[in-house]
């Protein structure tokens, strides 16, 4: 392959760690939208959404790569790290990008794949190309990228929104920014070096906590959308309970932290918690939507 790239490379742009939570979120979306669709339409639907975020993220590293090269976390992806040429990530990238939208239109309908194509510039150009490295509200914004998914799952069962669908878009907007300032509270130094506004490196560390706080409040009033939405049912309300008041209870620990090594290890410790926030969440829902339809609440 051209510039010496592997396969695993070529992986690595697609960025799957990140791509298994838009898979999931997005099969969710799918799944608990009223209405059917047909089991072989929803596997290429979901694989879509999969291709789709793969090719976000290799324009992603074919833009960043000058600020990849410069941050720990980064260093090592294919570009910066010398394995694979700028133009054959962005080749990669737009080739996946088109395929994904077409099929994704061919295989549901116009919405969907209007709305996957819209997902997909949002990421690339105002949050990537725009937002990331000219204001510290870059997550805040640029999240609703990452927030798309279920309801790009959900249009493509019913070709529309609702209200049901933005709750579930809300809830990982609410997410995005304390799981990503939290991250940035113990590696403000790597952003700093690379010239990117990150909360703490703007606003300073006490700011970035308070907003923290603030966010996840408002996280655990979205979570629990679904129920006051009439949408779910007392099993989704009490994991979507215990799993809100444990993030704010995260969150509060990093607000009251005295001593830098203090702060930055409850950063680390929200920043663990919140890994896992969406998956429970999202899986509790599904659980709970299956039950209700099945008869069994």
């Amino acid at each position: 392959m051209a510039g010496g790239a592997r396969v695993e490379d070529y992986i690595s742009l697609l960025k799957p760690r990140v791509m298994s939570l838009v898979v999931f979120v997005g099969l969710v979306g799918m799944l608990v939208a009223p209405g059917s669709i047909h089991p072989v339409v929803g596997l290429i639907a979901i694989a879509c959404i999969a291709i789709g975020a793969g090719a976000s993220g290799a324009l992603n590293m074919w833009y960043d790569s000058d600020i990849d090269a410069i941050m720990s976390r980064t260093v090592n992806r294919p570009i910066p790290a010398g394995r694979m040429q700028r133009n054959d990530a962005l080749t990669f990238g737009v080739v996946l990008s088109v395929f994904s939208v077409m099929l994704l239109t061919l295989a549901t309908n116009w919405f969907a794949g209007a709305f996957l194509a819209f997902t997909i510039f949002f990421y690339v150009v105002v949050y990537t190309m725009w937002l990331k490295r000219s204001t510290p509200q870059n997550i805040v914004i640029g999240g609703a990228a990452g927030a798309f998914p279920p309801m790009v799952g959900w249009a493509a069962v019913t070709g529309d929104v609702s209200w049901v669908s933005f709750s579930l878009f809300l809830i990982i907007f609410l997410w995005t920014p304390p799981h990503f300032w939290a991250l940035a509270l113990y590696k403000q130094g790597d952003y700093g070096a690379a010239g990117v506004p990150m909360m703490p490196n703007v606003a300073g560390e006490k700011s970035t906590r308070v907003q923290i706080f603030v966010y996840s409040l408002l996280l655990a009033l979205s979570s629990v959308a679904p129920i006051l939405l009439g949408f779910s049912s007392w099993i989704y309300g009490v994991v979507a309970s215990v799993v809100a008041v444990g993030f704010v209870w995260h969150a509060t620990r990093l607000l009251l932290a005295n001593e830098s090594v203090e702060m930055r290890k409850r950063a680390r410790g929200l920043f663990t918690y919140s890994l896992s926030y969406l998956a429970i969440l999202f899986l509790a829902l599904l659980v709970d939507n299956f039950a209700l339809r099945m008869g069994v609440l």
